[in-house]
């Protein structure tokens, strides 16, 4: 949080100031004037006998007043009192009471008149009385008997102080009684009991009055109650009656509430205006009533009520005519209800509405005294002049009473006096003294001459003008040497000649002017005003939230003035920082070591210049693991449980989520402690079950956010008393080692469980559905049993039960276990397999007879192995497989199974203890499937229009071959992909010499093998025919020329002139270097075609599936004739885009189409011209 402050208020506290300050002019006290009262001593003036009584009166006038006192409306001659004497220049009375002067001889009404040549002022009439603090008065106090549950107000009756005591109740050492909502102290000092308990019961009730004035305490005599229980009451009785009397006194009974103060069902309460209401509601009953506070026909004042002593006092501040009405005090309890309405009516002393003010005129000036005072009832309005009621005084033709009002004209010198006004009712009386004072004076500027002013922007800036003169004198100010004079909205001119400017902006700044003139005369004054830059906190400190004993850091980065010299300081709580050497103030910055508990608070930056001053506060938790608890208490002991209870230690700003409790056996387990349970950490008392024959000792620790505290002290021990074990040993087995024997099993209870000493066990078991009886023996110390010469894999009933020397547990639940499991003893049958398909096959059997499995059955295994491959007659290395099929299941799936092979498998059933008998061998053959491909592609001898193929079988036939599919189209130096050509070639071929190829061209081959049921995966490879070398040879040397080099360096500087003129000498049918050199070598361009559109698209390699690169060349002209030759081209497809590549050759545009299997097309493909066909040769 920020705040900021600023040298200056409010303007509407200004404004305030200014009316209150200046509403006539201040005569400087060189100048003749009336005597004013500037200090006087309270109207009720209560003093202390034992010291000098100082009766203040202190007054300004010129020439110098002087001052004289009435006692009880009689002159009071200070001189004939030795006692009595008048501070010098002063009116102020002493009365000496330190040197034998009594204070009650001095008891009156005074009051002080301070005159001069002008007129006379008087001071209120000074009421004086001496303090007092009168001793109780002997009584004889009777002893209190009281039925528990009944009422009882204990009088205190103070004696009559001035002012009045304050009343307490304390006890024989000192100490203040308890109280509560059953039992409270009233207004008037009595004490009430709604009902009484036995603890009530003592002699030392005291009530004490304190006399702040005289600084004493006065003590009454003890008061004594004795409450008689029911229970005490019947003892009293029985003893003293035979035993044939009937006797007993009756139970305490609950009783409605009623009301003990105030008595009735209504009553009434004046209260003046301003002063506290204080209503007051005490009832009996029990249970004990709850007090509810109503107002009849509205609501209760907000923000100025407030309930006091247990809801019992309702008080409301300041109040008002408004808070008159009827106020209900319920009290309630679960048997009823009772009520009091209190009829409250606000009265008011005499307050001021307008209080006369001093007055100031010129000779035959015109003016007014105003004196107006509102009351309930209405206060009377009363004039004195000089002291004098106005109808007795001198008379002054200038001057006329109306009422509330005294009205002044064609005033002279002679007119000046001071007027009082009395507004008094029956509740009291306001006085106010006015003068009027006749002067001819120029005017005169109080305010220094070049007086610097300096404030902050954005703030008002207040430019003194104190002047005086009479005729009042006109204000008016100047900006600047030769500046015109200030109006407008900007700025606001107050009476007294102040000038403010509400926003000061840095352009205000300057030299202004005042300047006051009146009929007499003209005088003026300059200020100077500077106008500074708001000090900022622009960093301001952070909430931190630090564990013990870690550092923290606060940041308070600034931003001033350059002409101001700030200050900071920083606070904790409002106050200094301790004097710590761990506090560490920096230039921007308040740093923390080793932070403890006491650091927790807030702390604040506080900046201060000579104008401004600005603040920001943080706040600094220190959270910590909580404290440990503390107190531990055991309480309501019995055989199986207590109650444990305890004090939580503080939780050091984080709250306590639960608190763990844990317990110590030091009978069985001494120094280890163990989890007991866990509660919520609103929680301090808990129920704790017991075990017998535990010596118990417990802990509580406490658990926050932050974690868990230290273990409290150990509680006091408690020894549980032995008893029959409760429980029997958890988790019995029976389970055999060997096919002869059954090994009982069981988890041994802990030290505690045992219930007492002697802890062993009875071990029985006996054969299950055979009529057999129970076999037991009795062990200690151990927790397994092993039983001989049992049937192999039988049932067995068997039970453990715990015993100490006390006895037995309770009967334990039966469990079943077997004996030992042996090995099967037959194999599953009528094994069938079902092929599914040519790597999928079923399997069935028959369940073997459970009494043959001679265990738990756990379920069947599948062997199975390849025995041969139908395609090849050759044997391999078998290699068994295993599929193990849980359970009692007769069937399973063989996958992942061979095609076109011979396979075997058995079924064995599986137990416990292991693997039964195979069955028989079952020989199945799968069917074929599709082959792999083939092993290898091989292409070698490259000539000029023919290739040689070879290639290797099937790694896998996965049947008998019948063909082999190869595949080929050509590739271009753009990499489309020609038209596919499909060859079907037998089974037991392995190579082929493909002819009439074109020269100079990739192909890309296919291969795959196919069986009876269909084609397999293929494989690719590519290759190229060789080309002609004299061709090669000139195609090379045109390449190489150095014309053909500045002209491919031409065209990459001036492509765009060079595309013009190479369309315009097409139009003509002119013909370009280059295309002669094409034209006489004849070489022809392909472009590969789709069969639909002309165009041909793209194709995916097998292996690596990277697309390829479209785009080809074709002759300049767009046509290419059709010779009778191997070398011919074909026509080129119609509605191709064309443009020139760099090497001024036509590029025919196509689209293509993404395939990851080879292109087909009816057209033929031929090769590109030598040099594209070898830079496409890899």
């Amino acid at each position: 949080m920020m705040k900021k402050k600023s040298i200056y208020a409010s303007r509407a506290s200004l404004v305030l100031i200014l009316c209150q300050v200046i509403s006539a002019l201040d005569v400087p006290l060189d100048l003749l004037q009336p005597p004013t009262i500037t200090q006087q001593s309270p109207k009720d003036y209560i003093v202390d006998p034992r010291e000098n009584i100082v009766i203040q009166c202190e007054a300004k006038g010129k020439p110098p007043p002087s001052f004289s006192w009435t006692r009880n409306g009689t002159h009071f001659d200070i001189d004939k009192d030795a006692q009595v004497t008048m501070k010098p220049n002063s009116g102020t009375l002493v009365v000496n009471i330190m040197n034998g002067g009594k204070a009650e001889a001095y008891e009156g009404v005074y009051q002080c008149t301070a005159r001069n040549e002008r007129g006379a002022a008087i001071s209120n009439n000074i009421v004086i009385r001496p303090s007092r603090s009168p001793l109780w008065t002997k009584e004889k106090l009777e002893p209190n008997q009281v039925r528990e549950g009944d009422s009882l107000v204990l009088h205190c009756r103070p004696p009559v102080g001035l002012p009045p005591p304050i009343i307490f109740w304390m006890d024989n050492a000192f100490q203040r009684l308890p109280q509560s909502e059953r039992v409270s102290q009233g207004l008037n000092g009595d004490l009430y009991f709604s009902n009484v308990q036995p603890e009530d019961t003592r002699e030392d009730y005291i009530c004490y009055a304190r006399f702040n004035h005289t600084q004493t305490i006065q003590q009454k005599q003890p008061i004594s109650v004795k409450v008689f229980s029911m229970d005490s009451l019947n003892d009293t009785i029985a003893a003293n009656l035979s035993d044939t009397d009937i006797y007993g006194a009756k139970p305490v009974t609950e009783r409605p509430p009623v009301l003990l103060t105030p008595t009735g069902s209504t009553s009434t309460k004046v209260e003046l205006r301003g002063n506290v209401l204080l209503l007051e509601c005490i009832a009996a009953g029990l249970p004990t009533p709850v007090i509810r506070w109503i107002k009849e026909g509205g609501e209760l004042p907000a923000n100025r009520t407030f309930f006091e002593n247990f809801k019992k006092t309702l008080k409301i501040i300041d109040v008002s005519e408004a808070d008159s009405g009827n106020y209900k005090c319920i009290a309630r309890n679960t048997l009823g209800s009772a009520h009091h309405v209190i009829s409250v009516t606000v009265k008011a002393a005499p307050y001021w509405i307008t209080a006369p003010r001093n007055l100031v005129l010129s000779p035959g000036e015109h003016g007014t005294l105003i004196c107006r005072a509102n009351g309930n009832p209405k206060p009377n309005i009363s004039w004195l002049a000089n002291g004098v009621p106005i109808a007795i005084a001198p008379e002054d033709p200038s001057r006329k009473v109306d009422g509330d009002t005294i009205i002044f004209s064609h005033v002279q010198e002679r007119s000046s006096a001071v007027y009082q006004c009395n507004a008094s009712n029956e509740y009291g009386y306001l006085l106010a003294n006015a003068f009027v004072n006749v002067l001819a004076e120029p005017p005169r500027i109080l305010t220094p001459v070049n007086k610097l002013y300096q404030v902050i922007a954005d703030s008002p800036a207040l430019l003194d003008c104190a002047y005086f003169g009479s005729p009042k004198p006109e204000i008016e100010w100047f900006k600047g040497v030769k500046g015109s004079i200030l109006r407008g909205n900007e700025y606001v001119f107050h009476d007294n000649g102040t000038l403010e400017i509400p926003v000061a902006q840095k352009d205000s700044a300057g030299t202004y002017t005042c300047v006051a003139r009146n009929e007499l005369g003209k005088t003026q004054n300059e200020v100077q005003l500077e106008v500074k830059d708001p000090t900022m906190i622009i960093k301001q400190p952070e909430y931190q939230v630090i564990q013990r004993y870690g550092q923290v850091s606060f940041e308070c980065i600034i931003k001033h003035d350059s002409t101001l010299l700030p200050t900071i300081i920083w606070l904790k709580d409002n106050d200094e920082l301790p004097d710590d050497e761990r506090f560490l103030v920096g230039k921007d910055n308040l740093t923390i070591m080793n932070v403890t508990d006491k650091d927790d608070g807030t702390y604040t930056c506080i900046v201060n210049t000579t104008l401004d001053s600005v603040s920001a506060s943080a706040v600094l938790t220190v959270v910590a693991r909580p404290n440990p608890p503390f107190d531990l208490e055991l309480t309501g002991q019995l055989e199986r449980s207590i109650e444990l209870s305890w004090i939580p230690g503080d939780e050091n700003n984080s709250p306590i989520i639960s608190f763990v409790i844990e317990y110590e056996d030091g009978l069985h387990e001494p120094g280890v402690w163990h989890y007991q349970t866990e509660v919520p950490g609103s929680q301090t008392t808990v129920q704790l079950k017991l075990s017998p024959y535990v010596n118990y000792s417990f802990r509580v620790i406490a658990v926050n956010e932050i974690g868990r505290s230290q273990p409290s002290e150990p509680s006091e021990q408690y020894l549980t008393k032995s008893a029959n074990p409760d429980e029997n040993p958890s988790n019995v087995q029976g389970i055999g080692s060997e096919p002869d024997n059954l090994v009982i099993t069981w988890e041994s209870l802990k030290g505690f469980q045992s219930n007492g000493p002697g802890l062993q066990y009875k071990v029985s078991w006996r054969q299950k559905d055979v009529d057999d009886e129970w076999t037991s023996v009795i062990v200690a110390n151990v927790s397994k049993y092993i039983v001989s010469g049992t049937p192999t894999f039988v049932p067995y009933e068997i039970k453990v039960q715990a015993l100490n020397d006390l006895g037995y547990a309770p009967e334990p639940s039966e469990v079943i276990g077997h004996s030992g499991e042996d090995l099967p003893m037959v194999a599953p049958g009528n094994v069938q397999v079902y092929v599914i398909n040519s790597t999928l096959a079923k399997v069935h059997w028959d369940p073997v007879p459970l009494k043959t499995v001679r265990g738990h059955l756990q379920g069947y295994k599948v062997y199975y192995w390849k025995v041969q491959s139908l395609s090849r007659r050759s044997r391999r290395h078998v290699e068994k497989k295993i599929l193990t099929f849980r359970g009692n299941k007769t069937f399973g799936m063989l996958p992942g199974l061979e095609p076109y092979s011979s396979y075997k498998l058995n079924v064995r059933v599986v137990n416990g203890k292991g693997e039964g008998p195979a069955s028989p061998d079952k020989v199945f053959k799968t069917p074929e499937g599709v082959p792999s491909s083939p092993s290898f592609l091989k292409i070698t001898n490259p000539t000029l229009d023919s290739l040689t193929l070879e290639w290797g079988s099937p790694t896998h036939p996965n049947g008998v071959l019948t063909s082999y599919v190869l595949k080929f189209q050509p590739i271009n130096n753009t990499h489309e992909l020609g038209p596919l050509v499909e060859i079907r070639i037998p089974a037991n071929e392995s190579s082929l010499i493909l002819k009439n190829l074109n020269y100079s061209t990739r192909y890309k081959f296919y291969i795959n093998a196919q069986t009876s049921v269909g084609s397999g995966s293929q494989i690719t490879e590519e290759a190229v025919t060789i080309m002609d070398e004299a061709m090669a040879s000139r195609q090379v040397d045109i390449a190489t020329q150095g014309w053909f080099i500045g002209l491919m360096c031409a065209v990459a500087l001036l492509i765009l002139i060079l595309l013009i003129v190479c369309f315009i000498r097409r139009n003509k049918g002119g013909k370009y270097p280059v295309k002669e050199k094409e034209d006489a070598h004849a070489d022809p361009e392909i472009q590969p075609m789709k069969e639909d559109d002309g165009t041909f698209g793209e194709y995916s390699d097998a292996e690596d599936h990277k697309p390829l690169k479209k785009g080809s060349r074709t002759p300049s002209d767009r046509t290419v004739k059709k010779e009778d030759s191997d070398d011919s081209l074909v026509d080129y497809g119609e509605g191709v885009n064309g443009q020139f590549n760099e090497d001024g050759s036509f590029i025919g545009q196509y689209s293509g189409k993404k395939e990851k299997e080879p292109a087909e097309g009816n057209e033929s493909s031929e090769a590109p011209s030598p040099v594209n066909a070898m830079n496409s040769f890899v």
